[in-house]
């Protein structure tokens, strides 16, 4: 995903009553058993959901200072829309490496989608601007660290009008929708409205992964256990206690979690690639194969197998073979700034420093932290250079 903000809105007339929504049916309460707290160390990190969308001082003197000029001219939602996009106000960056709450992405000025609507959210509501959260269908776009693929997902969120600018005789109202990512980035994608529980089902689950990456296990443990807790229909946070429960030790525990997410989802890829290597871990190989067979159907090229093949080329020295894996991974995930910088390697050992430069330049146009946009801007100044050397 690109680091540079990229605010889009697009203007909908909707139903006023689609703003309150209909009532969702219960969720299934997650069964006790799925959850094994004796396993584990009580957290140290603190895990209060009131403080997902809390405002901060910091944020309340925002809006009561800066902010004012703001509204006083353009109204509370085209102001709140023009401090979310002008650099001369809150100078939002894109940054994926940490999952934060409202006051910590204000704090930081950055975050990632999910941290950045919490925090727009956050102010709507205290400008009594109603929200509507959405998850949006993109390509899936994996990332992969310490051994844990990690599958990213997108949201944004449309703001109505304030109540008392809705027009009483109409029973429409319109919804601008606000989103962290360029806009040819999401040209064409659907999206289906989630509740704010899902949001903070899907915090709690991203600082689940954000933990189990750095090796932190018990703590991973208690944020997705508090996931499921928030949202039982929302099954990313089942799919993570499974991988919790295998990195723990505990392979029953983590082949219930799994079972059950294919219990309401029999094609959830994820769930199933995960339980493959429980039943493994157990040597059940006749299941194991069964539903190899079954993912095979499902998903024929798993994610980050051409990445795989280029990296073994890149070895072996084949450098030409290397290109062209890596050019397939590419092409399956255009925004995968790991794919451009490898490609931008094998071209240089070819000896093309112009696709060397065009992929290194797309590395880190597309890199998703500031230390790798900074490692790979580095780069593509040497291959800069590199350029101006052979051409003189």
């Amino acid at each position: 995903m690109n680091t540079k903000t990229g605010l889009l809105f697009l203007a909908h007339v909707l139903l006023a009553a689609l703003l309150v929504g209909c009532a969702a049916p219960a969720a299934p309460r997650p069964p006790p058993e799925i959850f094994q707290d004796a396993l584990f160390k009580p957290g140290t990190q603190r895990i209060r959901t009131e403080e997902v969308f809390a405002m901060s001082p910091a944020m309340a003197e925002f809006l009561s200072g800066e902010f004012t000029s703001l509204h006083r001219s353009k109204g509370r939602r085209q102001g709140l829309i023009d401090a979310l996009s002008t650099r001369s106000q809150l100078k939002l960056e894109y940054d994926s490496a940490l999952t934060r709450n409202a006051a910590e992405a204000f704090e930081a000025r950055s975050g990632n989608c999910l941290s950045l609507v919490i925090m727009t959210a956050a102010f709507a509501r205290h400008l009594e601007l109603p929200v509507r959260f959405r998850s949006v269908f993109v390509e899936d776009f994996w990332s992969r660290s310490g051994g844990l693929y990690f599958l990213s997902g997108h949201v944004n969120l449309s703001l109505g009008m304030p109540p008392d600018a809705i027009n009483k005789v109409s029973t429409e109202i319109d919804l601008l929708t606000i989103d962290f990512l360029p806009p040819e980035q999401l040209r064409g994608q659907r999206a289906t409205s989630i509740d704010e529980v899902t949001i903070i089902a899907m915090y709690m689950n991203n600082r689940a992964a954000e933990n189990l990456r750095e090796g932190r296990i018990d703590e991973a443990y208690w944020w997705a256990r508090e996931s499921v807790i928030q949202d039982p229909r929302y099954l990313s946070g089942y799919n993570t206690l499974g991988v919790i429960y295998r990195r723990q030790g505990s392979s029953s525990a983590a082949e219930r979690a799994l079972r059950l997410v294919l219990e309401r989802e029999p094609g959830n890829v994820q769930a199933m690639s995960n339980l493959v290597l429980v039943l493994g871990d157990q040597g059940r190989k006749a299941e194991v194969e069964s539903l190899n067979a079954t993912l095979r159907e499902l998903q024929p090229y798993p994610p980050y197998r051409y990445f795989d093949l280029g990296i073994e080329a890149m070895k072996a020295g084949d450098y030409a073979k290397a290109r062209d894996w890596f050019n397939k991974e590419v092409a399956r995930s255009a925004y995968s700034h790991e794919f451009h910088f490898w490609l931008s390697l094998a071209n240089y050992a070819l000896g093309d420093l112009s696709q060397a430069r065009k992929h290194m330049a797309l590395a880190t146009e597309n890199s998703s932290t500031p230390g790798d946009q900074q490692r790979y801007a580095a780069k593509l100044e040497w291959l800069n250079n590199a350029r101006r050397t052979v051409t003189r």
